[in-house]
């Protein structure tokens, strides 16, 4: 019983110190609309270094995770997929980082793009 708690806490840990990701436009903009959240959009492609690198350093361990957790829906989509609105989050500099209103679809501020999502300026952000 000890081991299922200490695991259960160890998760719990562990989810706190990163951004809840979701992995589907649709699912995520449902979700934001039902709990009246903006949305943390951060567009991906395939084989892209500073994609992974934005994901792990960027968005791990820091303070303003749990802000995102508390007051986004945060979704994380594939440009290769494309399984989103593209004429929306349309870009050709990867990663890409959008702040939606998730009612109107509307930008909330300025994208990000590439080299501009570093801590200091994603931690103006929130």
């Amino acid at each position: 019983m000890k081991k299922l708690a200490l695991i259960a806490l160890l998760c719990m840990a562990l989810s706190a110190s990163h951004v809840s990701w979701l992995g589907d436009y649709d699912r995520a903009l449902e979700k934001a609309n039902k709990e009246s959240k903006p949305l943390l959009v951060l567009l991906i492609k395939n084989d892209c270094n500073s994609c992974k690198s934005v994901v792990k350093e960027v968005f791990s361990n820091k303070e303003y995770i749990d802000k995102i957790n508390k007051e986004y829906v945060a979704v994380i989509i594939n440009y290769d997929n494309q399984h989103y609105p593209i004429e929306l989050f349309y870009s050709t500099v990867f990663p890409t980082l959008f702040l939606v209103d998730s009612k109107s679809e509307t930008f909330l501020h300025k994208p990000l793009y590439n080299k501009e999502i570093v801590e200091k300026t994603v931690a103006k952000l929130f």
